[in-house]
């Protein structure tokens, strides 16, 4: 398998018969803007550094890069169950869930927060995407309702919210906070006061742990790590606006029942 230096949940790692990573961008083989482990299929990478990025980390699953499964990622609450491998197919939606102990679920990042959960006893897992679309559209609860239609019950559940921008670099305007409130009450208390007066700092991770908790979740945790700020670790979609680059990397998050 491949040494691919990976970021781990303490509390997903206490979970038996489960494997999961939340990969950086250390350890592959993409150049330039992209240097390190990008994955992203839709970046304008060379197509064939992405391939063995994804293949190796396929390969620290001990999996073939066939069964690694992503999507074609749309910030949407669309949560697909996945049966066995997908090959180089990307079906449209933002969640892969399965029961299945061949196929590693994964989804892309660079600064959306990736969402891995678990039933142990059911011996489902899942992974999901979480923008702010998709979080305040309901990504989470879409995907704990697939894992229940394989057998999974919310209060046995255990997620993790891996890398992603953090409270403290995630400003926004006046009225992002005005469109969270209209669709979800009480989610004010996730903005804070921004450097300017008609902006705001938003808890990505925060409201993502409470879109959790509402679903049912009996644990989670944020596991701390900031894309924007920690150039040398992640890939970042703000970091790069703001530095004048053209496009950006892709970091991968997966899990897998073993």
């Amino acid at each position: 398998m491949s040494a691919l230096p990976t970021l781990q949940s303490d509390l997903l790692a206490g979970v038996p018969g489960v494997k999961h990573a939340f990969f950086s961008r250390r350890g592959g083989v993409s150049k330039g803007i992209y240097e390190g482990l990008n994955v992203g299929r839709g970046s304008r990478d060379d197509s064939d550094d992405v391939l063995e990025n994804r293949r190796r980390a396929a390969d620290w699953f001990g999996l073939a890069p066939d069964a690694l499964n992503t999507c074609y990622q749309i910030h949407s609450a669309t949560a697909l169950t996945a049966g066995g491998p997908w090959g180089h197919d990307r079906p449209e939606g933002d969640a892969v869930v399965t029961g299945q102990p061949s196929i590693a679920c994964g989804v892309l990042s660079a600064d959306c927060a990736p969402v891995l959960l678990v039933d142990p006893e059911a011996r489902v897992v899942a992974a999901a995407h979480a923008g702010w679309q998709g979080a305040l559209g309901g990504v989470v609860a879409s995907t704990v309702e697939a894992m229940i239609g394989l057998g999974a019950r919310p209060d046995r559940m255990v997620a993790a919210v891996g890398p992603c921008i953090g409270p403290d670099s995630y400003e926004v305007g006046e009225e992002f906070l005005d469109r969270f409130a209209a669709k979800q009450s009480g989610s004010e208390r996730f903005f804070r006061p921004g450097a300017a007066a008609d902006k705001r700092l938003f808890d990505l991770p925060g409201f993502v742990l409470d879109r959790l908790t509402q679903a049912g979740v009996s644990r989670s945790e944020w596991i701390g790590r900031d894309t924007c700020t920690e150039e040398d670790w992640f890939y970042s979609n703000r970091r790069a606006f703001r530095q004048g680059e053209p496009d950006y990397g892709r970091l991968l998050t997966a899990i897998m029942v073993i």
